[in-house]
């Protein structure tokens, strides 16, 4: 592995760290229905980018959101293996989402400003 790959594996692991809480919010906001670890993940590697084959980082994550209160989770019995655990958004993860999507629009257009230069 070259310092090049090493050093893009650690700001893919930062820029990760810092937006998978909003993806997991967004995710379960656009759900029609409780979804459970797996389904989430499975969505996210439709994105292709540095949140794809992270399932078991989600847990944690899920976890700290629940402790919050941004979301409510219960667990069912399956008839294909162990119980699972279901997640869906809160009405205060809901109004945490919007400012969270708010603020990262704000980052993403001021970090484009400066990665475009001062002549765009």
């Amino acid at each position: 592995m070259t310092d090049l790959d090493i050093q893009l594996r650690k700001f893919q692991k930062e820029l990760s760290a810092g937006t998978v809480s909003l993806v997991l919010l967004a995710v379960l906001a656009a759900a029609s229905e409780p979804m459970y670890g797996y389904q989430i993940a499975k969505r996210l590697e439709r994105t292709e980018g540095v949140l794809s084959g992270k399932q078991s980082a989600l847990y944690p994550v899920l976890r700290n959101l629940g402790a919050a209160g941004l979301l409510d989770s219960h667990v069912e019995p399956s008839m294909a293996g162990p119980p699972r655990r279901y997640y869906q958004i809160t009405e205060a993860g809901r109004a945490v989402l919007q400012e969270w999507v708010t603020a990262w629009r704000a980052t993403r257009d001021s970090v484009d400003t400066v990665l475009e230069g001062p002549d765009k």
